[in-house]
């Protein structure tokens, strides 16, 4: 068994179980006590489960969590990146497509390039800096204005209200968290109002979204998962999620783990990367 798919069903087992000790894996894989602790590692690192002595436990989050953006940038960059690259397949040339904040709309904001005569609508300033940069005569970029959060989304009334005036082909939105009863969400009540503003000026919806937000559930529901039309994401999503998904939204593409390693700063994109 290869070593990402063996640290898949650990982290499949521990979300399923809650907890797990190291002994329990190494009896049931067949492994190392050495080789289990260093998957935990991997695991840990990534934010998938919380490593304690002698075993490990599923990560909680607080429905109020929110990172900054620079602290998500970080995290399972390759997998963004992967979904990324996916999405960019979704975006035809002369359209209007909204982007969402979020480090994931981040990523395919620098993957934009290529396509030919967009307009892009988005409430995110790291996006629309991303944009900003080549200065293309066939790019119109439309920044909703609003109040800013921690994870550089602009949110509330003023962004609600241009974006009532709007209308696009297709959104393209990350999410805090998605689950089966609670479906897509967010810890911020405003941006919880401007993501619903947001689907409801699109034909289509895409959600762009990594397995670590499978189960997580924020303050706030936005949408039902049956509201998208398209979810991207990576293949750490566990096959009964894949399932559950299958069952609300139209198509729900996989994409493959990006080899890439660098990452594109965002300090320095905006006024002192706060």
């Amino acid at each position: 068994m290869l070593a990402g798919q063996r640290r898949r069903l650990i982290a499949d087992e521990i979300r399923r179980r809650g907890a797990v000790r190291v002994s329990e894996l190494t009896a049931q894989l067949g492994v190392s006590d050495m080789t289990i602790r260093r998957d935990l590692d991997v695991l840990a690192g990534s934010g998938l489960i919380d490593k304690v002595h002698g075993g490990a436990t599923a990560r909680t989050r607080q429905s109020t969590d929110e990172p900054g953006f620079e602290a998500k940038s970080d995290q399972q960059f390759r997998e963004k990146e992967a979904i990324a690259l996916a999405a960019r397949e979704l975006v035809e040339p002369g359209q209007a497509i909204a982007l969402g904040a979020g480090t994931t709309t981040w990523r395919l904001a620098h993957h934009l390039a290529g396509v030919q005569d967009l307009t892009v609508v988005t409430n995110s300033i790291q996006v629309a800096t991303v944009l900003h940069r080549d200065a293309r005569p066939d790019l119109t970029v439309v920044l909703t204005g609003g109040v800013r959060t921690p994870s550089d989304a602009l949110v509330g009334p003023v962004a609600v209200s241009a974006l009532r005036s709007l209308n696009v082909d297709v959104l393209f939105t990350g999410v805090h968290g998605m689950a089966d009863d609670v479906g897509f969400t967010t810890p911020n009540l405003l941006e919880a109002e401007t993501n619903w503003a947001l689907i409801s000026c699109a034909e289509r919806v895409v959600v762009i979204a990594d397995h670590t937000k499978w189960g997580v559930r924020g303050l706030s529901r936005f949408a039902g998962l049956d509201e998208a039309h398209v979810l991207v994401t990576d293949s750490g999503l566990p096959s009964e999620a894949r399932t559950v998904l299958g069952e609300h939204i139209e198509q729900v593409v996989i994409a493959q783990r990006s080899s890439r390693r660098r990452r594109d700063r965002p300090a320095g994109d905006l006024d002192g990367g706060s």
